[in-house]
């Protein structure tokens, strides 16, 4: 189905992350699609390279900003205010049908029964269910749809200051036209919702086809071993959660980065260090420092901050512990 796609968005190397490791799971799961990234300029060259091994398409487009930090302090995510670049998927004309996906949800199987349905199918959000959620939703590419879409950004804006808002007033017929275009929850099952109303995800939860990790904290901001993989962990209200009732998302997520996207990233900087550091290098630094910290977090703290000077002199240690070989090791280690 070469005329039918998945898109995805980053905006920055971050949301790069989530984008890989979406790309990876739908092409695990055997998609017959083409995969497209619509990515900002704050995509650094390294992330961009092992973005085009796993997408078929990548397009650079302009960021667009709401400049709406009203509305997104009532919901304390002022930088939400980028999610308006998302309306760019309607100028991807070449595609006759495609599937938006927001970079922080993970595929847990096939799902290309998205593309029978018409546009502009999603699920519920969980916070006020007669408004979609947008981190999942099937469209039609459209040059008279994105010029509208682009005139409502400038006439009428967005009641919550992100797509989201915008794209709920622009589809205002959702909730009441057709409930065809209703998604089941499954195809955007927010990760917030599993522990809000834990009998309906005990009873339903087994269909889950994607999860969507609402909220400002996503995947790649976990450090591996601060409870996220642990038979045990907290949620944010204190309390404790078991992993035989919560599936461990999060330490799924870091599987896939971990076998799949980290060697991509890893063969983007085997190049000679510059005399200077320049952001794509101190990139490779963080990643491995990070990885350093979440396994031994006591006495990292000191190691990590040799290696920086190191790395800054020009200095990496890239046969050793600055090697992506070292980095799978340890992410093995704490992973069994």
């Amino acid at each position: 189905m070469t005329d039918q796609a998945y898109v995805t968005l980053a905006t920055n190397d971050s949301y790069a992350k989530g984008a890989m490791v979406l790309g990876v799971c739908l092409r695990n799961h055997r998609t017959s699609r083409k995969l497209a990234i619509l990515i900002g300029d704050d995509v650094s060259q390294p992330f961009r390279s092992a973005l085009s091994q796993i997408f078929d398409e990548v397009c650079e487009v302009n960021v667009l900003d709401s400049g709406d930090p009203a509305c997104l302090a009532m919901m304390k995510r002022p930088e939400l205010s980028v999610t308006f670049t998302k309306l760019h998927c309607w100028s991807l004309t070449h595609y006759s049908k495609c599937v938006f996906m927001d970079a922080d949800t993970l595929v847990l199987c096939n799902i290309d029964e998205l593309f029978e349905r018409e546009e502009l199918s999603a699920a519920p959000d969980p916070g006020w269910p007669d408004c979609f959620n947008s981190g999942v939703f099937v469209f039609q590419p459209s040059k008279e749809t994105y010029t509208s879409l682009l005139n409502a950004c400038i006439l009428n804006g967005s009641f919550d200051g992100g797509d989201q808002g915008l794209l709920n007033s622009y589809f205002s017929d959702w909730a009441t036209a057709d409930i065809a275009k209703h998604l089941p929850f499954i195809y955007n099952l927010s990760s917030i919702s599993i522990y809000t109303y834990l009998p309906a995800f005990k009873h339903f939860g087994h269909n889950a086809r994607v999860i969507h990790f609402l909220g400002e904290k996503k995947p790649w901001d976990y450090q591996l071993g601060d409870g996220d993989g642990d038979e045990e962990s907290r949620s944010e209200t204190g309390q404790c959660r078991s992993s035989s009732l919560y599936p461990d998302y999060v330490q799924q997520w870091w599987s896939v980065f971990k076998s799949s996207v980290l060697p991509l990233l890893s063969k983007e900087h085997t190049c000679p260090p510059s005399d200077t550091p320049d952001v794509e290098q101190e990139t490779v630094y963080v990643e491995a420092a990070r990885v350093e910290e979440c396994v031994h977090p006591s006495a990292s703290q000191t190691s990590s901050q040799d290696r920086k000077q190191k790395w800054e002199q020009g200095d990496a240690d890239y046969l050793g512990e600055d090697s992506f070989t070292h980095i799978e090791r340890k992410l093995d280690s704490f992973l069994k």
